[in-house]
């Protein structure tokens, strides 16, 4: 039996399809982040996993039941699923005490190590409309966690943080699937939040799931164009005018397109299978430079820590067939 089984799940909203036959399953503590565009359907995703957005078709299991959609329930929501919302809301001039109390389904010691985990202690005695965005974000994820969930549904929980405050989220998340051992699904559009922290990545384009995988499986071979941009800079190189690449490696094409990352490019002395370009811009990142190369027929872009010649100067670059994916 599988900790949560996605089955088949469409939605229709307005005549629209907002999501296509989703499917997939997730075992317990395993971290699951989805990636996709606005719009491709992440947050309904959620949702519909969390019993709040009825499905059309499909069904989901947890642990073991089906999560029942709004339509066929009084109240929307499983009880064993926590949903954090890109908007969620604290009352407001209560103190944080007040706010934790009323929600609060715990025992004192399991209490206080919630609040240590979500790193609020400090601020319990704070009213709520005294609080920063982060803090009232923390707050909001303990008074969820109050009911002590097994699956926990995160959107967008870093968007609109600063770096202070991102990082500090980064660590509650960490505790939360560590310390209390609470399984997560979490969305993002950095590219940073879901690489290091995902097990498995599910990659949705128009309410479909068009690839999923672990973080490096995904971003080492992405299926396309749109998936790889999810997750980083990357070089095309049309097959028509990828003879030279090909020649010199040796590849099979079977006329599709080549994608590598810049990172997979690699500045090297002349030697068999290097392929030969100059050097038309250099960009400083801090911790690294980005070269933008031409070679006979295309332009491509290598990462590097070093500049490894002037503007206009020769260079050779390596890439290895197995940083190459045909797209």
């Amino acid at each position: 039996m599988s900790f949560l089984e996605v089955s088949g799940i469409h939605v229709h909203e307005d005549g629209h399809t907002v999501l296509h036959d989703i499917s997939f399953q997730q075992g317990e503590y395993e971290k699951i982040a989805i990636a996709g565009e606005t719009g491709s359907g992440k947050s309904t995703l959620l949702q519909t996993i969390a019993g709040l957005v009825q499905a059309s078709a499909g069904q989901i299991r947890f642990e073991g039941k089906r999560v029942i959609g709004p339509h066929d329930k009084l109240v929307p929501g499983h009880e064993g699923i926590a949903y954090l919302s890109q908007h969620y809301d604290l009352p407001q001039f209560l103190r944080v005490e007040q706010v934790l109390r009323y929600a609060n389904m715990l025992q004192g010691d399991e209490a206080e190590t919630l609040y240590e985990v979500c790193r609020i202690s400090h601020l319990k005695q704070r009213k709520t409309n005294q609080l920063s965005g982060g803090e009232r974000q923390r707050i909001a994820l303990a008074r969820l966690l109050s009911t002590w969930p097994s699956l926990l549904l995160l959107d967008e929980p870093y968007s609109n943080l600063d770096k202070g405050h991102k990082e500090l989220l980064k660590e509650v998340i960490h505790d939360i699937t560590e310390r209390l051992a609470i399984t997560c699904i979490l969305i993002s559009h950095d590219p940073h939040d879901t690489l290091s922290w995902a097990d498995r990545i599910l990659v949705i384009k128009g309410g479909q799931i068009i690839q999923q995988g672990t973080p490096e499986e995904v971003y080492r071979h992405p299926i396309d164009t749109y998936t790889a941009g999810l997750f980083g800079s990357y070089n095309l190189i049309l097959a028509d005018i990828a003879r030279e690449i090909v020649s010199k490696l040796g590849i099979e094409t079977q006329g599709r397109d080549l994608l590598v990352r810049p990172e997979h490019f690699k500045f090297v002395s002349k030697a068999a299978g290097s392929l030969t370009g100059f050097v038309q811009k250099v960009t400083f990142y801090g911790g690294y430079y980005d070269v933008e190369v031409q070679l006979s027929n295309s332009s491509v872009t290598a990462r590097t820590q070093a500049i490894p010649a002037s503007i206009g100067e020769k260079v050779y670059l390596a890439v290895k067939p197995e940083n190459i994916t045909l797209v």
